[in-house]
This record gives C-alpha cells, sequence and structure tokens, in this order.
C-alpha cells in the first residue's frame, strides 16, 4: 500500500493547496495527485472524471467534501483503491436544514459575497486557537476566491444532493484510515467514531487541538499518522 500513488480529494472550495505539506512530504516515495472537482455539479460525475485520470489502482485521501467523493468512488471502483483515508467527513446525507442553508449560501455567492461568506464560515472552519490565524485564514480565503462562485455553486449542489453512505460502510474491505479535529464544528468526532465502527479495518485517530482543516491545521500530526498508516503499521487508535 505504502509506494502505490495516491490520490487526494479536496474539500469545498479548496484545492492542492489544502494537502500542500502531505503531498511535499509522500512525493518523496509514491506518485501524488490532487484532483480537480471544480468542474462538475454531482458526486457521480466528478467520480467518472477522476477515475477516468487516476492511476489503475490507487490509494485515496478525501477530506469533507473529499471524503463525500471518496464514497462515490467505492461505490464506482472499489477494486482500484487499496487503502482509503477519510478526514473530517461524515457517511451521511445532507439534512433538510442544511440544504437550505446551503441554498441561501448559493443565492448570496450569485450577489457576489462570496469572500464574505468565508470570512464568516472560518471561525467555524478551525480550532478555536486559529482563530486569529490570518496565514491560515488567507490560504483558506485564496483558494475561495480562485475557484470562484460557479464552482462553489456546483459543489454546493454535489454536497446537497450525496446519498447516505452509511449502507456502504460494512462492504468496504481495503484498510481504512480515519482522521478528525477533536474541535471539528463541521464534522463532529461522533460522525468519524460511526463510519470507523462500521467499517472493518478502519482505524480512527482523533487529532487534538485541532478543527475541521487539519491538513493545515496539524500538518505534522497528519503527516505522521498517514506515513504510519501508510506503511501498513497503523493501529486502531
Amino acid at each position: 500500500m505504502s509506494d502505490l500513488p495516491i490520490v487526494m480529494l479536496p474539500g469545498l472550495l479548496c484545492d492542492a493547496n489544502l494537502f500542500a505539506p502531505q503531498a511535499k512530504l509522500l512525493s518523496e516515495r509514491r506518485q501524488v495527485m490532487v484532483a480537480d472537482l471544480s468542474k462538475d455539479s454531482s458526486l457521480p460525475a466528478m467520480a467518472r472524471r477522476l477515475l477516468k485520470q487516476a492511476p489503475a489502482q490507487f490509494n485515496l485521501l478525501g477530506l469533507s467534501m473529499g471524503g463525500y467523493l471518496a464514497f462515490e468512488i467505492m461505490r464506482q471502483a472499489p477494486h482500484r483503491v487499496a487503502g482509503l483515508a477519510l478526514l473530517g467527513t461524515s457517511a451521511r446525507p445532507d439534512t433538510p436544514e442544511s440544504q437550505r442553508i446551503r441554498r441561501q449560501m448559493i443565492a448570496w455567492a450569485r450577489k457576489g459575497k462570496l469572500a464574505l461568506l468565508q470570512q464568516e464560515g472560518y471561525a467555524r472552519s478551525v480550532h478555536a486557537s486559529r482563530a486569529q490565524d490570518t496565514a491560515l485564514r488567507k490560504v483558506l480565503m485564496d483558494m475561495a476566491l480562485d475557484l470562484g462562485p460557479e464552482c462553489f455553486e456546483r459543489q454546493q449542489r454535489a454536497i446537497m444532493a450525496r446519498p447516505d453512505s452509511r449502507p456502504l460502510l460494512p462492504a468496504i474491505s481495503c484498510p481504512v484510515l480515519v482522521m478528525v479535529g477533536d474541535g471539528d464544528q463541521i464534522t463532529p468526532t461522533e460522525y468519524a467514531r460511526e463510519i470507523a465502527q462500521a467499517i472493518p479495518h478502519a482505524t480512527l485517530h482523533v487529532l487534538p487541538q485541532c478543527g475541521h482543516i487539519s491538513t493545515l491545521e496539524r500538518p505534522d500530526e497528519v503527516n505522521a499518522v498517514l506515513t504510519t498508516w501508510l506503511s501498513g503499521s497503523g493501529q486502531r487508535l
């Protein structure tokens, strides 16, 4: 598992910068591919596009929306995934209330208020200790503005329509790492535990002092856990 390519799936309005610390380290031993998820408005379409571009077999890492897409890839081509890492994500479908909020945010983005949405959502996206981290805030804002409001709408519609992936979990047979920040407000630890408990070969790691953006908030610890897991020596934590 360790030397196979790794395909990384970013979250909402994120690009390769979300995984910059991980790509730098992991590319020393393997091919690293960060998917472009900006072009499609459904998870099945995103998965089909990715599977045309990805290596024949690969390890798969998804954060948040990337995790939702990872489940779709496991539906379409489970035989191509050697190992699966799920960071800050959920197997649950969107709730009616979340869908209502997403439609409202789409309307705001159409009115040119994407930057305002990002500013207001920052504190919820990170651990309380990073609330005043201007450098991290800028990285997240730059990614969002680079991708823009049309991408925001496409991705939100894909998220809104995601299916319930919980019935899929017991059938996942590859090694799985589930990682979550202990202060994740968007996908709380209970969602991660639900996934890890339902998958036969899952390892759970809870990151201390960490919110939803674990790859940038706690890059060294994420890298250490990923490296151990990819080496095949990870254990249930």
